[in-house]
């Protein structure tokens, strides 16, 4: 990824939107539609980064949860198995990423990994205020090779309705106390 300048705020704290065109309208309506309902009735946080001239990318973050009743039975099985016996429960905290967006000036330019690991920073820094293990995101099937090369692993064997739910376990960061 080039040296990219600008700075990455909560859409809150933006009294108006830069230009924004990822190539795709639906993301393209919820930034400029969705966003602030969604943070005004507590649904989703959604972070913007802006350079100069435009909104370079931007996610969104919701509460979320693993659960048995949503994974197919044998990677609930594996997941499971990351936990002690005692500590099994039928579902596990989550941050689900709600939207992620890239504009079309700056695909290809490693940005949406740069996203990712912006990410993950924000929730192992946050863990203090409240505890959550994973990341998911209901990746369009064209986008789970992305996913997949920034460590999300299906939560699904196959994909449905052209969705495939991921996981990413934030453990494997090895952070601890």
């Amino acid at each position: 990824m080039r040296n990219l300048q600008g700075s990455l705020r909560r859409i809150e704290n933006i009294l108006s939107l830069k230009h924004f065109d990822c190539g795709d309208s639906e993301l393209n309506r919820f930034l400029s539609e969705d966003a602030r309902f969604f943070k005004e009735e507590m649904i989703a946080n959604t972070y913007v980064w802006e350079d100069t001239a435009s909104v370079v990318a931007y996610f969104s973050l919701l509460t979320d949860s693993v659960s048995s009743d949503a994974v197919d039975r044998n990677l609930w099985r594996k997941l499971r198995r990351t936990f002690p016996h005692s500590k099994h429960f039928c579902s596990y905290p989550a941050v689900k990423i709600g939207r992620l967006a890239v504009s079309s000036r700056h695909k290809g330019q490693g940005i949406g990994g740069y996203c990712i690991s912006m990410i993950k920073r924000m929730l192992i820094g946050s863990r203090h205020v409240a505890a959550t293990r994973f990341i998911t995101v209901d990746a369009y099937a064209d986008v789970v090779p992305f996913y997949e090369r920034n460590g999300f692993k299906p939560l699904r064997n196959k994909v449905e309705k052209g969705v495939l739910p991921m996981y990413y376990d934030l453990k494997q960061l090895g952070i601890s106390e």
